[in-house]
Formats: structure tokens, sequence, C-alpha cells
């Protein structure tokens, strides 16, 4: 790869941004209690519930419903969850399927309800409260209360609990069609908190073994889920490339903190596994009505399997299952947790989860909020089950529930935030400050510099990405005077990011030998970006397509417009900041989400109007009677521009040569080069590896010193044998090469 020219113009302030992917819906806002009435067809209706939970069948029956006076009917109804279910319970908890029958049927673009009945919880806060912190460090559920009539019967509080299904991870991970699993096993085993869904290897090498263990969601992904499994307990060298660590951290960090332990830590159940479009695995936080203590059985390790009590859970040591062993498997702690940074970087967001929150007092005033606001609605609530008295005081203090006591929040959580404070590896941490950028004002195409200060360090890095469809790498920063850093050792550190994209997402971590701290503390849920404009010709319309009857289908399998974007600059490019139009008018008419295109690669939008199916999904569709679109940076000014034709059915509108050509019609080549000549050359280039384009697998042949490297040069794999898994590899172009084989290098193509 040619090394660039460096420039130092002038100084870019990077801009925090949040991942704001779980957009929070307005009806799960906290300030609000929602009134959601139920008129079952049955009048046995309760009977036909109870017998369908006996019986363990997931069947509904049908009823109508009326949320905040807009009806729905025909829905589906069926109790929700295992421990807060009784046949004997007037108040039991409800899931509502608004399209059960009525196709695409939704409130607000929701389909289903979740409505939980508080059993465990005197104060009714535990479960919205608790999302509500966890909303600000990783994608989590949109909680709030409800007062729900059955048969215009009052009949109880409830929380109202966002469902984790396809609405969901389109907010959250722009996407809603890869590996899906719901982590609860089929039989809960409860002896000494059991492995369930622990991501153990226990159950073999045998996928089908894991069946009972895993609720898979989409239609495809077991594969994925063993391989996952299997790196995990077996390679934990490369689990970055299936996992997201981070996003792991903060979920067991969350959990320690809020002492949620029905959950991983507990019995190994309540939470998800989404695969992201960096194909890593992310763990999604669920069920938090047990959280600040309201779950005190088990944490499957050596020192607690037995159970814990108030005093034990305020003083409960986040590194229990490094420090002591785990009785039952816990690899997601117990093997992310076994290097002193990892370490750092897990108790670096348990201190801002908690100064955020608990060291500050805010979680006592939210509590008290949510408690008035909905004071009067529990008092007039007869089927619940504590008293109006123990409800105002579980909020400080503890209230005895059935067969157990349940901590009063402030009771436990004081007690928690005072033991954090004081624990080994959570103060000391460095400062990070003066955080900047310098490089060219349009940086795209050159090299960066990411310096800081940071003040007592012994360590710093950037950990850095073009776009959500590709992992964050890291890259150590120095005090050295050599990285545009100053003087050595004067506290400023430096690093260089090279061949930029138009956008970059990044962060710093920095340590000490006693503890770690992020910038921004949030990170990675929240970064800094900092984005400049590309040329015109850089990124182009390669190939427009406004009457597809058969050519290529979206992942619903469905037949619709499209939209082919093309890089043909040297370096990766961004679509962040950048938009989409078919109107004159208004050429910011869609927002381009944050994909990386690769050198030499394609980017194709689907243009139906279908949000609802995932974030490459434009606002807008194409009309077969002609229309002009524009691409632009987010200044409007121009990237390209083109003005299709009419089209007959299965013909594209397309450029030739690729890339650079001007337009004709011709067979579509969806998401791959218009020149017949140029997709020969391609297949016959690479006659040492197949499949060429390849997806989940590579077979090579293997010889030594074989090496594959992506578009920025950097060594992907050395090949050690003739068959190499790809499946964790980011869509893009990639070459292979060997030191002894006649110096010729080969050009391979992901796809997804």
């Amino acid at each position: 790869m040619s090394s660039c020219n460096i420039r130092f113009l002038i100084v870019v302030l990077a801009i925090v941004f949040s991942v704001d992917l779980n957009s929070q819906n307005e009806f799960y806002d906290t300030e609000s209690i929602r009134e959601i009435h139920i008129n079952f067809f049955d009048e046995n209706w309760d009977h036909l519930l109870d017998s369908l939970y006996v019986e363990g069948e997931n069947g509904r029956i049908l009823a109508d419903i009326a949320i905040d006076g807009e009806i729905y009917p025909n829905v589906g109804v069926r109790y929700k969850g295992f421990s807060s279910v009784s046949v004997n319970n007037i108040k039991n908890p409800f899931n509502i399927k608004l399209d059960y029958v009525i196709e695409d049927q939704n409130h607000q673009g929701i389909d289903k309800l979740k409505l939980s009945n508080v059993i465990q919880d005197p104060s009714f806060v535990r479960e919205v409260l608790s999302y509500e912190i966890c909303r600000k460090y990783l994608p989590a559920s949109g909680a709030n209360f409800a007062k729900l009539y059955i048969n215009e019967i009052f009949w109880g509080v409830y929380t109202n609990v966002e469902a984790v299904n396809n609405e969901f991870l389109i907010d959250g991970f722009g996407t809603k069609y890869s590996p899906f699993f719901k982590c609860n096993p089929d039989a809960l085993n409860v002896q000494i908190g059991g492995e369930n869904s622990n991501l153990s290897h226990s159950h073999g090498v045998e996928v089908s073994n894991y069946y009972p263990y895993y609720d898979i969601k989409s239609d495809e992904g077991w594969d994925e889920l063993y391989h996952l499994i299997d790196t995990l307990n077996n390679e934990q060298q490369v689990i970055s490339q299936v996992l997201n660590i981070d996003r792991s951290l903060w979920m067991h960090a969350l959990n320690y903190s809020m002492i949620n332990f029905d959950s991983y830590i507990g019995y190994g159940q309540n939470y998800y596994l989404y695969q992201d479009q960096a194909k890593q695995f992310n763990p999604i936080i669920w069920d938090l009505n047990m959280s600040f203590g309201g779950f005190r059985l088990t944490d499957a390790s050596q020192l607690y399997y037995n159970g814990f009590d108030i005093s034990q859970a305020s003083t409960m040591d986040p590194l229990v299952h490094y420090n002591y062993a785990s009785v039952s498997p816990r690899p997601l702690m117990t093997n992310l947790l076994q290097t002193a940074r990892a370490q750092k970087m897990y108790l670096a967001h348990i201190r801002t989860i908690m100064e955020e929150n608990f060291v500050n007092q805010e979680y006592f005033n939210r509590g008290s909020t949510l408690q008035e606001l909905i004071a009067s609605d529990v008092a007039d609530d007869i089927n619940k089950f504590y008293s109006y008295e123990d409800f105002i005081l579980n909020l400080t203090d503890q209230v005895s529930i059935v067969s157990s006591i349940c901590p009063g929040i402030t009771q436990l959580m004081d007690e928690r935030s005072d033991y954090l404070s004081s624990y080994e590896g959570y103060s000391g941490e460095p400062e990070i400050t003066n955080v900047t950028n310098v490089g060219e004002a349009e940086f795209f195409g050159t090299d960066l510099w990411i310096t800081a200060f940071i003040s007592d360090a012994t360590y710093g890095e950037v950990t850095y990405r073009f776009g959500n469809n590709q992992r964050f790498i890291s890259v150590e920063m120095f005090d050295d005077g050599n990285n545009n850093d100053g003087l050595a050792d004067d506290g400023i550190y430096g690093c260089k990011i090279e061949g930029c994209s138009n956008s970059i997402d990044y962060y710093i971590y920095s340590e000490n030998d006693v503890a770690g701290v992020f910038a921004p503390k949030r990170a990675a849920f929240e970064f800094y970006n900092i984005r400049s404009n590309i040329s015109s010709g850089d990124l182009v319309i390669n190939e427009v397509m406004s009457n597809n009857y058969s050519i290529a289908s979206d992942p619903s399998g469905k037949f619709e417009d499209w939209i082919e974007l093309y890089n043909t600059s040297e370096y990766p490019i961004s679509t962040n900041g950048l938009f989409i139009s078919d109107a004159f008018d208004n050429v910011m008419k869609w927002d381009l989400p944050n994909h990386m295109i690769p050198v030499d690669g394609y980017y194709t939008v689907w243009a139906d109007e279908d949000g609802n199916q995932g974030e490459d999904h434009a606002n807008f569709k194409l009309s077969n009677l002609g229309e002009h679109l524009t691409l632009s940076n987010s200044d409007s000014t121009l990237i390209d521009s083109v003005t299709y034709i009419t089209q007959d059915s299965d013909i594209s509108y397309a450029r030739s040569p690729n890339g650079v050509g001007g337009f004709t019609m011709r067979t579509p080549t969806f998401n791959f080069s218009n020149d017949a000549s140029g997709v020969s050359s391609i297949l016959n280039d690479v006659s040492d590896a197949y499949p060429n384009p390849f997806s989940d697998v590579l077979y090579v042949n293997y010889r030594e010193n074989l090496v594959i490297q992506d578009f920025l040069g950097r060594v992907i794999v050395n090949v050690e044998s003739e068959v190499v898994n790809t499946s964790s590899w980011p869509p893009g172009a990639y070459f292979m090469s060997s030191t002894d084989h006649l110096g010729k290098v080969y050009k391979l193509l992901k796809i997804k």
C-alpha cells in the first residue's frame, strides 16, 4: 500500500457521538403511563390462559385491545415469563401479539407488548429504573408503566417493557436478518447455578446438542452460534473476531453494579445474542425485574453458589469469577477477564455506572420520581402483591416477600456504592483531556494523527472504525516525541490512523498500574466522530434498477428497486453523513447509514420506503418513468448524479466501463462489476483460491508463507491449512500472496 502525505494544517475537534441506534420510542417514554384495555372474546379467558401455561403451550387466545384509545382487533394473548406466572394469581403477566391475526398490525411500529406484573418488586420501579440506566451504555429495551384493564375492570399497574424483537434489532443494530438467539434453556437447571445458556463447550462438537439451551429467533444461525462457543472456549486469542467484547463487559458491569443475578451470572439465562454487521455477536441485557438484589439464590461461583444475603450482595466482588472458582462454567466472564487490561476496562465501566447513577444519588431521585408518577394508581391496584405501605417503603428499606426478603433499593445500593468506590482498581485512573485530531480539514485519503493529554499513564490506545460494518481496531499511542505528541514524556500521547476514510468513529483508552479509563467514558456505546467530504467521482451511482422483477430480492424475499454505489477511490469510504435523493428540491432526502464501502467495493440500497427492514432501505421508491438521482455530502455538495430512463423488466441502467463510464441498458450485475470481462478476470486470477467471490469459507492451494491481507495491507490471516474460515470477515476486497510463489498477488472478494 502506497504511503500518504501527512500534513499538519489544522486541528479538527472531535464530536462525541452516542450510538443512537436504540432510539427511545415515544410509547416507552418513562414520564407517561400507558392505558391498555384488553377485551377477551371468551368469558373463561383466565381458565384458557391457565391451561395453556400448565400444558407448556405457547398458544394464544383472541382479544381486542385498546392502547391509549386506539383500537386493535383480533390480537393474540398469552401469559409471559415463568416464575412470575401462577394459576393461583389474579394478576399475571401478559404477552400480547398485535399482528397475531392481522398481518402488520402494530401500534407506533410495535407489534408485541410485554406487561410484567411486578411480583418480585414491592417498590414497582426496579425494572423501569434499571432499563433506564442500561440504555446509557448499550442497546436495551424501553420500559415504563401501564394501567391495565381487562374487560373494562382495572386489573392493576404493570411495567411495560419493549420486546427484544425485529423492531428492537433495527433500532439497535440496523438489521434484523442476522443470527439471533434468546438465551433461555428449554428446562432451567437450577442446580448450583446451572450451566443453561452459559456458552460453555460442555455439550460437545455437535451443533444439535445445543438446541435445548438456546432459542433461535432467526431463520439461520446455529453454525455461527457454535463457532462463537468454540472460539470463546478454545481460541480466546481471536475471540474479538466473533464477539463484541466491550459490549459483554458492559453487560457484566451493569449486572454486578445493580446486583442483577437473574441473568448470565446466576442461572446462565435472561439475555439475547445478536450478530451485528461486523459479524460480532452482541449480548443484549434482558429481564431486569429482579435487579437491585431481588434475586439472591446463586451466582454459580464457589463463594456464593449457596446464595447470599443482603449484606453479602452489597459487597459482592465484581471479579468473583476470576478470584474464585466457577462451580458452574461462566466462560463469557472468566475467559474475557483473564488479562489485567481486560479487568481494568471492566472496572472502568463499573466506575462510570456508579458515578453517573449511584454516587451522585441520581438513582434515588429517579426512583422517587417514578414512584410519585404511579403512586395513586398503585393505591388503586387491589390485585398487587404487596401493600401500599410496602410500595413506599421498599425504595429505601427491606420488605418481606414470599419465602424471602426484598432489600430496599437505597439500603442495598448506597452500601454497594461505598464498597465499589473502595475496590482495588476502581480509582487511581489516568485523566484524558484535550483530545484532538491533527491533519487536513478534508482528511479523506490522508493519514490522521490522534492526540490527547493523558496524565499519570503507562499506556494509551486509540480504537477506531470506518463504519458500523467494521470491527473496532486498536492502535497504541505513544509519548515518545515521534508520534506528533510534542516532546517525549510531556504527557501528550499520539498515534496515526493510516489511509483514512471520510468518517472515523474512535475512542481512547488509557491505564496505569492501578486502573484504566475511557474517553468518552461511555465508550464504545459513545465515541468521537469526525467526518470530511469526499470529491466528485470518489463514490458513484453505478447501477440503478427501477423494474426489478426477478433479478435480486431483499432479505425479506421481495424484489424491490435498488441503487448500487461503487467506491472508485483508493481508500475505504463511509456513507456516514452522505445523502441520496430523487428530489430536485431536497438533495438531503435520505441520510445514508454509517456503512464502510471498501476499495473497489459495492453497497446496494433498497429504494422501497421500508425502513422497518433495515437501515439500507431508503425512504423513497424509484419511478420506472425515469427520475434524477443525486448523491451528496452533508453540506449539499454534489458527489454524483444520474438521470435514468424507463427500464424493461429485469434490465438495469448501469455504468460501462464499471464505475467510470456512461450509462447504458444492460443485464443487471447486482453488487458486482458491470464489466463482464472484469468479472471473468477476477475469477480467472484466483485459481489458487475458491470460490471467488467467497462468503463464509475460502479454500486455498496451501503453501508456506501464505498470507491474506485487507485493502489497507493489514494481515488478516497467516494461512495454515487448505480451509480458511472467513465468516467473521467484513465484506470487501482482500489480497492473497506468498513470498515464495513468483511474487503473485491474487485478488479475492468477500460478499455478504
